[in-house]
């Protein structure tokens, strides 16, 4: 894939970027370097290659995943002008 002028016009148009005619010039060769290695970056076979978190190896941090109200209902309202119920109250914007 490859970038030209008129490409990276449009993308700084739909940016808000304001762009002269010597940077889209000098972008535009930018842009096809990057997406070039982007390019080698998909030659390369990693279908038996684990993922990652980290280049070091460690053990990631887990918890039991409960699901829990928190039980802190009534804190959370407590500031509220009108609760019912645990719930904020607000006044009736759509008739």
């Amino acid at each position: 894939m490859s970038v030209d002028i008129t490409t990276v016009k449009r993308v700084a148009r739909l940016a808000r970027i304001a762009v002269s005619e010597e940077d889209a010039a000098r972008m535009t060769g930018e842009l096809n370097t990057i997406l070039g290695f982007v390019e080698q970056l998909n030659e390369v076979d990693v279908r038996d290659v684990e993922p990652m978190t980290s280049v070091t190896p460690m053990a990631m941090k887990k918890r039991e995943d409960i699901v829990t109200d928190g039980n802190k209902a009534a804190d959370i309202v407590a500031n509220a002008p009108a609760t019912e119920e645990n719930f904020f109250l607000v006044p009736k914007v759509v008739e």
